[in-house]
């Protein structure tokens, strides 16, 4: 009989930190909230903010599969906005949060 103590754990997905700036309609329409939510859920940190020129950019760090999670977020925006693109690239901030915070 196999319980609980036996079953096979997944493995823990290796930390990421990335960046991500995306541009649509992604301002004045929730994004950033949206965002934050996506990421309380994963367990992630980091933060989300309104450039001066319409973008919107956020960088995230955690686990794999979670920040994963939170760019599918990200890519897919609240219902009001309009994602046309996502650039992501390697985190850049050199201090990191020990939260998930809208700036």
């Amino acid at each position: 009989m196999t319980g609980e103590r036996d079953a096979p754990r997944p493995a823990a997905s290796p930390p990421r930190r990335l960046r991500a700036v995306v541009s649509g309609r992604v301002q004045g329409v929730g994004f950033r909230w949206h965002v934050r939510e996506a990421a309380r859920r994963a367990g992630v940190t980091g933060w989300v903010r309104n450039r001066p020129d319409g973008t919107v950019e956020v960088e995230v760090a955690g686990g794999a599969h979670a920040v994963e999670a939170v760019l599918e977020a990200v890519r897919r925006g609240p219902p009001a906005a309009r994602v046309d693109h996502v650039v992501i690239e390697p985190a850049t901030d050199a201090e990191w949060p020990l939260t998930f915070s809208v700036r």
